[in-house]
């Protein structure tokens, strides 16, 4: 039964709207100020409180701030719009016109309730789920999960830089928006960029803006990524592709929050906070000279580095599962399952592409699948398992890398890249990428062709 106070002046009103609400089932206390509720009742008690705006003492709106989240009705024989926009201001929840009437004061609260006991529901829910898995959309009991979960909870109030390390597909992006709507600033926007998908040359214009006349096409003055992000993050996916030039500005970023755009000798003001990600070795590069020192200890202020899909233990088969269950609802299918064999498969499979290769391959199972059992072959997983006693011989242990590049060069004369990078479960992309870091030049199949006619 809902407990509902009434602070009211007059007798007669308290009286009369004792009566209505204890005939609707509700238990009603009543005062004539809102000095004897306080002094009789604890006012964050109640469910909801009905306030005459206009009290001996205090204003019916001062109990507003007292009540602790309690909805405050607001009641007044003086109704005007200029009364009833200052109780909304102040934080009532509704206001209502004396003489009022019984039915619409009954809708009312009736309706004020509800709201209040949805909120608290939604909000026992969302602690629940926080709880269970703190990142929305991922999933994860294993040890190195739960180190990524509660790194997350730690650093996310923060303004501190963080940089989320992970191979591709392992959930890097999810983990910097999660970061974002924890903090401060979930309120402005989070500005992703891609830095492997901006060309060279436009990487400084992109991020920074530019002026009029900056360089050839420059019809307009523009304002960069890091410009729309301000108040707000600014999660820079692929961060080891930053050029020079866009490494410095970002520097300057990070040091002083400043910005300069192309073509301008104006500094402007920037508060953002740069969260980065990358699955390259950043610290391999500055070695290499091909990443700024400076920058790279700038962004590694904090680091939370994501464990590969393999290593995840029993949370390969719960993700598959929650993985299925989201993809038959999004497809308007009926909810599927695995069968033993293809649980197996599921299990012993390397997945180089992580959780975005598990989630591809279960959404084609579910299209193609004609009964609500998820066999292996669909999952078209089997041909590309990586196992070394299949591959190199059972007595031979070997790395990602090693197999990727025998697999490569044992295969690149009959698949194209597309087709390589789909029996390696990954994007055409990363495949270009990871021939660029182990030195494995493509072969254009014109030049084989040619190659074998003569």
């Amino acid at each position: 039964m809902s407990e509902i106070l009434i602070i009211d002046d007059e007798a007669v009103i308290r009286t009369e709207l004792t009566r209505l609400l204890t005939r609707h089932g509700y238990q009603v206390t009543s005062a004539g100020s809102v000095g004897e509720a306080e002094q009789n009742n604890d006012i964050s008690a109640f469910d909801l409180i009905i306030a005459d705006l206009r009290l001996p003492g205090e204003s019916g709106t001062s109990v507003i701030p007292k009540s602790n989240g309690t909805p405050v009705l607001i009641m007044t024989s003086y109704a005007s719009v200029k009364s009833a926009v200052e109780s909304m201001r102040l934080g009532a929840v509704d206001y209502i016109a004396k003489p009022f009437d019984h039915e619409e004061m009954i809708m009312v609260v009736d309706r004020i309730l509800k709201e209040a006991r949805l909120q608290r529901q939604n909000a026992a829910l969302k602690s629940v789920v926080q709880r269970e898995y703190p990142v929305k959309g991922m999933i994860g009991a294993c040890p190195a999960m739960k180190e990524v979960f509660s790194r997350i909870s730690k650093v996310a109030p923060t303004d501190v830089t963080v940089l989320i390390l992970g191979e591709s597909g392992t959930g890097k992006e999810l983990v910097a928006r999660a970061m974002h709507e924890r903090s401060h600033r979930s309120d402005a926007p989070i500005v992703t960029v891609n830095c492997a998908a901006i060309p060279e040359e436009l990487m400084e214009s992109e991020l920074f803006g530019h002026e009029k006349g900056a360089f050839t096409g420059a019809v307009g003055a523009r304002e960069g990524l890091v410009e729309a992000a301000d108040g707000g993050t600014l999660f820079l996916d692929e961060v080891a592709e930053l050029s020079p030039a866009a490494q410095a500005g970002l520097l300057r970023v990070l040091q002083d929050g400043e910005i300069r755009r192309v073509g301008s000798n104006k500094v402007r003001r920037a508060d953002v906070r740069v969260l980065a990600a990358t699955h390259r070795n950043l610290g391999g590069r500055v070695e290499q000279r091909r990443f700024r020192e400076d920058l790279y200890f700038r962004l590694k202020v904090m680091e939370i580095e994501l464990p590969p899909l393999r290593e995840r233990g029993k949370d390969i088969i719960a993700l598959a599962e929650s993985l299925l269950e989201r993809t038959s609802k999004q497809l308007n299918r009926p909810l599927m399952s695995f069968d033993t064999q293809t649980l197996e498969v599921i299990r012993e499979y390397q997945w180089p592409g992580n959780v975005r290769e598990m989630e591809n391959a279960i959404e084609r199972a579910v299209i193609l699948s004609d009964r609500n059992e998820i066999a292996p072959e669909l999952l078209a997983i089997e041909s590309a398992r990586v196992t070394a006693s299949d591959e190199l011989g059972s007595s031979q242990e070997v790395s990602l890398d090693d197999y990727f590049c025998k697999f490569v060069r044992e295969h690149e004369h009959q698949l194209t890249e597309t087709e390589l990078a789909r029996r390696l479960g990954i994007s055409r992309k990363t495949l270009w990428e990871r021939r660029q870091r182990l030195g494995i030049p493509r072969k254009h199949r014109a030049s084989r062709a040619g190659h074998g006619a003569r």
